[in-house]
């Protein structure tokens, strides 16, 4: 579903422009550098498709040593992000309106520790497989911006895609932990998303892994043909 046009959309995107990165001093430029928007950060963690940004405020001001930079592609989501991240005046948080398949030209190897992608696009059918964030060519992608044992944290209520994700990440030399198929079984576990939080009170089990970078395999890629 399309998200609903904002109200006075600019004039909020402009309040905002602290913590929006940008042309003229564009992402790409700061590629191998954006440690240096908070020096004494011990990690730097990218969040893929942020959405209206509750996980990345509240994950971020838990954890102030960390940079995350979350990325989004739609103005209408972003802005409710980014006046979040201002509402609380949290210092550790940038947004890019950015595509994640530009990944590689945005960060320098090894410059990210983690990325998280929560309750991504399932792109369903065979012919939108190479779509999905978790799909092989994806995963190469992150593999130019992940150091070995870089951690990539997926959560998706789709069980079908997870299904898929589970064989696409050891493919790719991702080696998996904490894999569950119904994350708040015992209770709500981590910090939630808005979304998130709608389907587990409908009673839909959330599933979550782990996967870290291990080495390039040595077989060639195979054709994604299966469902997800």
């Amino acid at each position: 579903m399309r998200m609903r046009r904002k109200p006075n959309l600019i004039p909020r995107m402009e309040r905002c422009a602290r913590v929006l990165l940008s042309a003229p001093a564009g992402p790409a430029e700061r590629r191998g550098h954006w440690r240096e928007l908070l020096p004494q950060a011990r990690e730097l963690r990218v969040e893929l498709g942020c959405g209206k940004g509750r996980f990345t405020a509240e994950t971020a001001a838990q954890e102030p040593d960390v940079l995350f930079l979350a990325i989004e592609r739609v103005p209408d989501a972003l802005v409710v992000a980014m006046e979040r991240v201002m509402g609380l005046g949290l210092e550790n948080v940038y947004f890019l309106c950015e595509d994640a398949a530009r990944l590689p030209e945005l960060f320098a190897p090894g410059e990210v520790d983690r990325i998280y992608i929560n309750f991504c696009d399932p792109w369903p059918g065979n012919r939108h497989a190479k779509r999905r964030l978790t799909s092989r060519g994806f995963l190469d992608l992150y593999r130019q911006v992940l150091p070995l044992g870089g951690e990539i944290h997926f959560k998706t209520d789709n069980r079908d895609l997870f299904e898929w994700s589970l064989f696409q990440f050891p493919a790719g030399g991702y080696s998996l932990s904490q894999v569950t198929r119904d994350l708040h079984a015992d209770g709500i576990c981590g910090i939630m998303t808005d979304y998130e939080e709608k389907f587990h009170n409908l009673g839909t089990p959330i599933n979550r892994c782990v996967a870290a970078l291990g080495p390039q395999p040595e077989e060639a890629s195979q054709p994604e043909t299966a469902e997800p």
